[in-house]
């Protein structure tokens, strides 16, 4: 039996409340929206989650004003970690970023469909991911500057498939820009055989280090941890590809290797 107080159960609840205020049975409303009657029974009974469709679907039906998709926003902070929420609030009035991804492309700069992927079709965890990547195109307050580089390897892992991977490699080529570089760190021994960290410069002078572990991130802004942090990503990109050479052999793996 579901917990009566999960978010989940509270909202299906809900569904209940203005499913019952319209005069409709569960049968009538599977009819009117083309979701089954067992699926509305299990989210009423907070057995299933419901996703943003079948909430935009039912408000339409309901005519609740868009209540039910509102109320799914419980699942958008779900789906981010304490410990991750801290570094977003840092990402978010950042004025510049500094970003090493040894394993996969930075969470910024990933297309939907490669997202998907790495976060198992998960789509509320999705929308979360691609409303961060929003600090890149806003236009108050100015874009961050972001300096990204990723090991070579990451550019030969498979994730989704060819299509996945060709459309991430060209979105890495379109989007880069005065305010957004990514470097290519070559195969190797290097500096960048540690984890992925990420540096967030924010107004006032001062930075703040998130950086990878084996179970979680970590935030901190201690001084000697950033202090190294900086000195290790400077080290890093004197290591990575210049940016010319770096977008050439981005596009040579995208037209060789995933086409």
């Amino acid at each position: 039996m579901a917990d009566l107080y999960t978010p989940q159960a509270i909202w299906g609840r809900e569904l209940r409340h203005y499913r019952q205020a319209a005069g409709l049975t569960q049968a009538q409303l599977a009819q009117r929206i083309h979701f089954s009657e067992s699926l509305i029974s299990g989210i009423e009974t907070g057995q299933l989650p419901a996703g943003p469709e079948f909430a935009r679907v039912c408000d339409e039906t309901l005519g609740t004003g868009g209540a039910l998709q509102r109320l799914l926003d419980w699942r958008k902070g779900q789906q981010i970690p304490s410990w991750f929420g801290r570094w977003r609030d840092k990402e978010q009035v950042a004025t510049s970023l500094r970003a090493y991804e040894p394993l996969v492309f930075p969470g910024l700069l990933q297309t939907e469909a490669y997202a998907r992927v790495l976060l198992r079709g998960d789509e509320a965890a999705v929308e979360a991911r691609l409303a961060r990547q929003t600090i890149l195109t806003r236009d108050d307050p100015p874009p961050p500057i972001f300096r990204c580089v990723i090991d070579e390897a990451v550019l030969h892992r498979p994730m989704g498939g060819p299509k996945v991977m060709r459309e991430q490699l060209e979105r890495l080529v379109t989007m880069t820009g005065p305010r957004l570089s990514v470097q290519v760190l070559p195969h190797g021994m290097h500096s960048g055989l540690m984890g992925g960290f990420a540096i967030a410069a924010l107004d006032g002078g001062s930075d703040v280090l998130y950086a990878e572990t084996a179970v979680r991130g970590l935030t901190t802004s201690d001084h000697e941890d950033v202090a190294a942090a900086v000195e290790r990503f400077e080290a890093i990109r004197t290591e990575a590809l210049p940016l010319s050479m770096s977008i050439d052999l981005i596009q040579r793996a995208a037209e060789e290797k995933w086409t």
